[in-house]
């Protein structure tokens, strides 16, 4: 059990907002879900105690004050409270439940009503008219009107206009208990002090109707009451352990309630809200005066639970109208507030019987109270009463020979379907009275309140989250209740989260049941289970299939209308499925509509089709003269001019008349319930669509919060950008005002300065003006010194000239000779005083200077701190900027690391392709070598050929060249000699043709000292990288020369081939001259070779 403590009126709560967590304790013996104690801190530690607690309309907020005057605003959703008036004066009674829901009302102790605003703190009204304490404020349902109650007069007051509208005046013998509006009706209700209950219309507040007064046998005097929410029963309760239980519809006392023995008095009685009991509230709390609030049902006079206790007793107490929480002011003047889920858990149990009722009224009898029960802890019948006024039991026994037709025919709570069918046949429609009751028995509905409350629990159903935008609902209850229906329907099955025709299928019984949102899911789920059987096999497109079997009907009844609009291409789509999606509701009334379900509810599941066909048939003469399909389709989604109890005949007339081959009966099943404790699985449809597209819903939502996040960073960063140029804006005009103030503090000390050199000025003039006054003062001293001198001197001479008559006037003389000294002792004292003034001003002037030197010190030192911080500040400035410097270098060096990398990579990749190309070149000589090989041997077999051709043309003419070779001996011998030389050669070049490869060594050797030299560049980059420690340096070395050994090598290679191609030319040549001379000119000599 948390506590929590507001602050004193004078702490910390004089904020605006000053939340405080309320925290919960886990192991709280009473379920406490909050503790909150108001103590005020100071001197004498106190507790203030709270006074009056109140809820909104919501339930999640309530509304607390105290005796000093404090209201505060709990927000039990949001965790946080705030205090929002000080009064300062005592609350007598809260109303939180305004029109404004802002807005609340608070009764002091002055007899006045304020209205005060918890968002503006202010006042709003200030209303006035009591003379004694009010004690109560009732509001009425609508927050325009409210109802104060004191003990000798209530008023009522208009909330718009804050003006008093009546006011009830009384006798003071009489007095008032409480006057209050009954819920969901314009009733006021007034309670007097002898014990009469007048009720009284609130329009014209007339008198409706009045209580009996007289209770035989009952001394019970009322001071407390309680209504449920649908405003139909009335507990009153007193100095007394009985209650009295009223009906007030038919005016009857219904029951007396006997607390037992240990409640002597009834201080406060308040139903317990359920959502799912449709108001009329079971549950009853009452608060005794041993301060326990003790939980009792009603109608089985059953305890359910408790809270308080005598150590920890209640105050007060008030419910929330969302059945969630009680808050309760405690003895102490702390406020509990009690989770009401947790108070429950233990409902189900059952409990010891404490209450036993001694009265119980039939509506002809009220005076009877002779009637005593006692409440067993079993089941218990309410036992049946003779004229006699003796107790019979009648016990039902089911008879043995009941046929089975009319087993099928039995419904809950006693009703026959036949019967309801022949009453509904007489009568056209059920009693509107007892209509939803009718209603719940044909339809045989479980009430699976477990189940219905865990597909509540599971939230809003994703399809269903933005269904205001499409449907645009006034009413926010109905929107609420209609979204809370379909989201129970999606996650029963997923087929009603696809579908898109549930919410016009399920709005008219949303509207219908928006009270009990158990009965309308139940209700949509019979209609879906039974009457919209085989609707979703062909998903996501319409069920042709019924509209086929409505489509036979009309083909049988009235084909001329059925071709007519064939005719116009108005197909079942059209015509049939508007008025199936929606169930009439848009094209009946609400009268029209109850009643057509009054015959679809009682009847086989098939005569929902009849009606369609019949509703058809019944609008042949307008439908035929429709020719445009816009006119159609108006016709069929808007309501039109048609008796709807002919159409019900007309359905009854199909129902028999339609012939059994097309009877939809043959095609759909029988009413089939639903099944208790669990409701059945619904999977009559295509699954694989409906995931897909759930799947495809899912992605669009995922992507929607993705792009949603996404431009949520984006405005952040343009926020946080805004922000950044905002921060750098005000710094830079700080900056310039910094400027500026220094300028303008150098200016004020320039002034300051010229200012003090100009006192230094005048100071100099003065002391100058002193020093002139000083030696003219020491002047006119000596003057008068040199005069006394001279006065003695004369008066010396005179008593020397004349002794007797000094003698004789010696005491005169010295008189005056004192009287002298005297005056110079005055003047000495005069320029005694003025040395002294001088030096007291020197000495001023001193003090001065050396404040002036303080001040000038410490305004240095000011200026020396400003340089201090601004050095500071340039010296983080640089740490950073250097950190900033060193990380980018970092970045920098890790860049260029890994641009060093790739560059080797693409080194290594550029060397492999020069190699590869290399390569090829090597292989494109070597075939060229070789062509030329192959062509210089065809050209040396032909030059064979010629040469033996000319040998023996040569031996032809040997003789003739003896004479000739006798002749040219010398130059012969010559010749020879060179013959000789170059038939050597090429006799060696011939021979290295005829083998295979020896003409070509040398190319070989150039390829194996190219291929070693490859190698060894290849070498040195691994002996490098195997080492470890290569820099920049040594990278671009090895490059280079990788490039020179490169090119080196290349030009070898060409030199080397140009070698080899002019040493062919030159055997070309050989050869040529070798021909020339085997054919010599005619003049020569005839020459003979020789081994």
């Amino acid at each position: 059990m948390g506590n929590h403590h507001p602050e004193d009126s004078e702490g910390r709560s004089r904020k605006k907002k000053n939340p405080k967590q309320l925290r919960s304790d886990e192991h709280s013996e009473d379920r406490v879900l909050a503790n909150i104690i108001h103590s005020a801190t100071g001197y004498h530690s106190k507790t203030i105690r709270f006074l009056n607690v109140a809820f909104d309309n919501s339930g999640d907020s309530l509304l607390a004050g105290d005796h000093q005057g404090n209201i505060y605003v709990f927000d039990l959703s949001g965790n946080r409270f705030d205090l929002v008036q000080r009064t300062m004066q005592a609350c007598t009674a809260l109303a939180f439940n305004l029109r404004r829901k802002t807005e609340f009302l608070v009764a002091l102790a002055d007899y006045s009503i304020k209205c005060f605003d918890t968002d503006t703190k202010e006042l709003v009204s200030w209303m006035r008219g009591h003379d004694s304490s009010i004690s109560s404020i009732s509001v009425h349902g609508s927050g325009r009107y409210a109802i104060t109650t004191s003990t000798d007069t209530a008023q009522l007051w208009d909330l718009d206009t804050f003006q008093r509208k009546r006011k009830l005046n009384v006798r003071q013998s009489v007095g008032i208990q409480k006057v209050f509006f009954l819920p969901l009706s314009n009733t006021i209700l007034s309670c007097f002090k002898d014990n009469s209950v007048f009720a009284w219309e609130f329009d014209t507040l007339h008198c409706k109707y009045q209580l009996p007064t007289s209770i035989e046998g009952s001394t019970l005097h009322y001071k407390i009451f309680a209504v449920t929410r649908d405003g139909r029963m009335l507990v009153a309760g007193g100095k007394s352990n009985h209650l009295h239980l009223w009906c007030l519809e038919s005016k009857q006392l219904l029951r007396i309630i006997q607390m037992p023995t240990k409640v002597r008095a009834v201080r406060h009685l308040e139903f317990l809200p359920d959502s799912f009991d449709g108001g009329s509230n079971q549950v009853l709390g009452v608060l005794s005066q041993d301060n326990i609030m003790r939980f009792i049902n009603v109608q089985t006079c059953k305890l359910l639970f408790d809270i308080g206790s005598h150590e920890e007793g209640i105050s007060t107490a008030t419910i929330s109208p969302n059945g969630r929480y009680i808050a309760s002011v405690m003895e102490n003047g702390s406020l509990n507030i009690y989770s009401i889920q947790v108070l429950t858990q233990e409902v189900n149990k059952p409990p010891p019987p404490l209450f036993r009722v001694v009265e119980d009224l039939s509506k002809n009898k009220a005076g009877t109270s002779k009637l005593t029960v006692k409440v067993s802890s079993g089941r218990s019948e309410r036992p049946w009463k003779s004229k006699g006024n003796k107790i019979q039991t009648k016990v039902l026994k089911p008879q043995l020979n009941m046929s089975l037709e009319n087993k099928e025919n039995e419904l809950p709570c006693g009703l026959n379907k036949k019967r309801l069918q022949t009453l509904l046949k007489g009568f056209g429609e059920y009693p509107a009275k007892y209509r939803m009751f009718v209603w719940r028995s044909l339809l045989q509905l479980p009430e699976n309140h477990l189940a219905f409350s865990s597909l509540i629990d599971k939230g809003i159903h994703s399809a269903f989250v933005d269904l205001q935008k499409e449907y645009p609902i006034k009413s926010r209850k109905l929107l609420r209740v209609l979204q809370r229906t379909l989201s129970a329907l999606g996650h029963w099955s997923a087929i009603f989260g696809e579908t898109p025709y549930v919410p016009l299928l399920s709005f008219p019984f949303v509207k219908l049941f928006q009270n009990n949102q158990l009965i309308c899911f139940e209700v949509v789920a019979t209609v879906i289970v039974n009457w919209c059987q085989h609707w979703f096999e062909y998903f996501p497109n319409p069920p042709v299939n019924v509209l086929s079997m409505v489509e036979n009907i009309l083909a049988h009844h009235d084909k001329e209308l059925l071709q007519h609009l064939i005719n116009f291409s108005v197909t079942s789509q059209l015509y049939a499925w508007p008025l199936l999606e929606t169930l009439f509701s848009e094209v009946l009334t609400r009268e029209e509509w109850l009643k057509v379900f009054d015959n679809i509810f009682s009847n086989d599941p098939s005569y929902l089709l009849m009606m369609v066909a019949a509703y058809i048939i019944c609008s042949r003469a307008p439908l035929l003269h429709c020719s445009q399909k816009e006119d159609f389709e108006y016709f069929f989604h808007h309501r039109n001019n048609l008796d709807i109890n002919v159409v019900i005949k007309e359905a009854y007339h199909l129902m028999e008349a339609t012939p059994a081959d097309i009877h939809p009966q043959r095609m759909l099943d029988d009413f089939i319930p639903l099944t208790k404790g669990q409701y059945p699985v619904f999977n009559k449809y295509p699954k694989f669509i409906v995931d897909y597209q759930t799947q495809e819903r899912e992605r669009i939502r995922h992507d929607e919060i993705e792009y949603l996040r996404e431009r949520q960073l984006v405005h952040e960063l343009e926020a946080k950008a805004v922000q950044r140029q905002v921060e750098d804006e005000a710094w830079y005009r700080k900056q310039g005002l910094l400027r500026e103030a220094e300028e303008q503090r150098r200016k004020i000390l320039l002034e300051e300065e010229e200012k003090l050199s100009d006192q230094k000025q005048r100071l100099a003039a003065v002391k100058r003006e002193l020093k002139v006054k000083e030696l003219q003062l020491l002047d006119a001293a000596r003057r008068r010194f040199l005069k006394y001198q001279q006065d003695q001197r004369q008066m010396e001479l005179k008593r020397l000239d004349d002794e007797i008559a000094r003698k004789a006037s010696v005491r005169e003389r010295e008189t005056a000779a004192t009287i002298q000294d005297v005056e110079v002792r005055r003047m000495e004292l005069e320029s005694q005083r003025r040395l002294f003034e001088q030096q007291l001003v020197k000495d001023q002037e001193t003090v001065m200077q050396e404040v002036k030197g303080e001040l000038d010190t410490n305004r240095r030192k000011a200026d020396l701190e400003d340089h201090l911080v601004q050095r500071l500040i340039e010296i983080d400035r640089e740490e950073k900027q250097k950190a900033q410097m060193l990380a980018e270098e970092s970045l920098a060096k890790a860049d260029q690391k890994c641009i060093d990398t790739d560059w080797r990579i693409q080194l290594s990749q550029k060397q492999r392709c020069d190699d590869l190309h290399r390569e090829d070149h090597y292989k494109e000589i070597a075939k060229l070598l070789h062509d030329n090989r192959v062509k210089e041997t065809e050209l040396l077999n032909v030059m064979k050929e010629a040469e033996d051709k000319k040998w023996e043309e040569n031996l032809k003419r040997a003789s003739q060249l003896e004479a000739e070779q006798e002749a040219t001996a010398i130059t012969d011998a010559r010749r020879k000699q060179l013959l000789e030389d170059e038939m050597n050669d090429a006799l060696d070049l011939a021979e290295k043709l005829q083998s295979e490869d020896g003409y070509f060594e040398r190319l070989r050797d150039l390829r194996t000292g190219s291929a070693q030299q490859d190698l060894e560049i290849q070498l040195v980059p691994e002996a490098q990288s195997k080492s470890g420690y290569v820099c920049l340096n040594d990278l671009s070395s090895a490059e280079s020369s990788t490039h020179f050994s490169l090119d080196r090598r290349r030009e070898d290679l060409e030199c080397r081939e140009r070698e080899l191609m002019a040493e062919v030319r030159q055997l070309r040549e050989k050869l040529a001259s070798q021909a020339r001379a085997k054919y010599p000119l005619p003049h020569f000599p005839d020459t003979k070779w020789t081994a």
